[in-house]
């Protein structure tokens, strides 16, 4: 089959009609670029909304407050289940659908989530603690009480919340078709969750005592008693790159105790201006027992 091989400068065959239609091309192109509307300036301003950097709350009392940005991260397992997995302390991330954030520059509801290996704070990553009666701000969230959880998402005028609901044959997790996460902008019964204690022999003791900061608890969902959970072994591929998948299930070890996959922490911001989180702030360093054991064992040598 013959090919073409002369461009429009060349004045054979359609060249009027070719040199028309690249100056409309140029003219569509040039017309986007100003306004905005080129998909390379979509994701830049997509991701400049939600990569934008925000401020974690600062606990002074130790406790989780409501109106508290906190970020919530399911901290490293010690003994992992799986031989494929996502190692380290994830947190739960604002996951847009990739072709609907090429289209849009509003995020579409319902809006998916996903873990992700960043503990920097930023748009979305970042939860507030929100009361049902919205009268509450600065009381302390305490365990069984009714909580919800906002994320802004990089929008100064819309507050999207963390919704759970019964599974069905058409609405599911994606990998693990267990029961779907997802984020909302209808404020209803379906985005109340429940702080709980780790222990299980110990959780009637700890209901209505103060939930503390940064420590490990237990995230269930009012409406359907499930816990949020994060599966590292299941990645998905999101609009910035590779991630787990989040969802509601309660996975239970053989002595009816919940998994490390169920443990969460409310991560406040660290009052020191050398670190973000409390999650960077160095681990206290254990006592070296053995060095000085062999420096008693050789003093106990030179004495005999």
């Amino acid at each position: 089959m013959a090919q073409n091989l002369y461009g429009p400068r060349v004045r054979m065959g359609n060249w009027n009609e070719d040199i028309y239609l690249e100056e409309e091309l140029m003219k569509n192109f040039l017309e986007k670029r100003d306004k905005g509307e080129l998909l390379i300036q979509r994701n830049r301003r997509l991701k400049g909304h939600l990569l934008k950097q925000t401020q974690l709350s600062v606990s002074q009392d130790g406790y989780i407050h409501y109106g508290d940005n906190v970020m919530l991260v399911n901290p490293d397992p010690s003994d992992p289940e799986a031989d494929v997995f996502l190692a380290g302390d994830l947190c739960v991330c604002l996951t847009p659908d990739e072709i609907k954030a090429h289209l849009s520059d509003e995020l579409e509801v319902p809006c998916g989530l996903s873990a992700a290996q960043t503990k920097n704070p930023v748009s979305r990553n970042t939860f507030m603690i929100l009361s049902l009666d919205r009268n509450a701000i600065g009381q302390v969230l305490r365990y069984g009480e009714d909580f919800c959880l906002g994320i802004m998402g990089g929008s100064e005028d819309k507050m999207l919340y963390l919704a759970s609901d019964h599974r069905t044959l058409l609405k599911s997790a994606k990998k693990s078709w267990l029961q779907e996460v997802y984020l909302v902008e209808e404020f209803s019964y379906l985005n109340c969750w429940q702080a709980a204690y780790l222990d299980p022999q110990l959780r009637l003791e700890y209901e209505g005592m103060p939930v503390p900061a940064n420590a490990k608890i237990l995230i269930n969902h009012c409406h359907t008693n499930q816990g949020l959970v994060v599966h590292r072994h299941l990645f998905i591929s999101t609009y910035f790159g590779k991630e787990v998948e989040v969802a509601a299930h309660t996975h239970l070890d053989l002595h009816k105790a919940e998994k490390p996959k169920n443990h969460w922490m409310l991560v406040t911001g660290n009052p020191r201006k050398d670190t973000s989180t409390m999650l960077d702030l160095p681990k206290p360093r254990a006592e070296n027992t053995g060095a000085m054991e062999q420096a008693m064992g050789l003093n106990t040598e030179r004495h005999s």
